[in-house]
């Protein structure tokens, strides 16, 4: 009966020390690729930041505005060339796309006129719904994406729905949803610029 309890004994100190060990070896791992992820996702914003708005020399990832909207936060990235405001990048997010969130990042002149955008992520069906991303829409021939209605529409005034809502955008071929959750985004970016009016500061 002692040899049993010691055999279990040690099968439990063993379980024990591999478990502690394949947990400290995790959490090693985690702490060294830390920081690495952390600067690749700043980067990607960074890029996004540049391809969304005209060239800027400041680092507008060092004053970030915040809007808590439902059941996300818009962040706002302002632009500047020396003291003037010359875009500002909303970093924008729906929750109706397809496969669920869908963040985008929308370029905006300080009328409020869009400049361009950009998807940060989304889980849209390939060949479809991701086609809200400029690569994969790109028309070699002019050039031009299906995001590219976007650009120099102003949100204010012009109806970002697509066609089937009685709005003025052509929807991704079988992918009205991607279609509708695109729009949403841009426009939820357009109404905390409006609520916040970081422009003006």
């Amino acid at each position: 009966m002692a040899k049993k309890e010691s055999t279990f004994t040690n099968m439990v100190f063993t379980l024990f020390l591999v478990t502690l060990l394949a947990s400290t070896a995790l959490a090693l791992v985690y702490e060294a690729t830390k920081g690495p992820i952390e600067e690749a996702k700043r980067l990607k914003k960074m890029n996004a930041i540049a391809e969304v708005v005209p060239e800027f020399d400041n680092d507008p990832g060092t004053d970030v505005r915040k809007l808590g909207t439902g059941k996300d936060t818009l962040y706002f990235y302002r632009a500047l060339m020396g003291d003037e405001v010359i875009g500002i990048a909303v970093e924008s997010y729906t929750y109706t796309g397809f496969s669920g969130l869908v963040k985008i990042m929308v370029g905006f002149l300080p009328d409020g006129t869009i400049y361009n955008t950009s998807v940060l992520e989304h889980a849209e069906t390939p060949g479809l719904g991701d086609k809200m991303i400029k690569e994969k829409s790109l028309d070699k021939a002019t050039g031009l994406s299906w995001s590219s209605q976007f650009d120099g529409k102003n949100p204010g005034s012009d109806n970002i729905q697509v066609k089937q809502d009685d709005g003025e955008v052509d929807a991704i071929t079988a992918a009205t949803i991607s279609s509708r959750a695109f729009c949403d985004a841009v426009q939820r970016a357009y109404d905390g610029l409006q609520e916040v009016k970081i422009e003006n500061e």
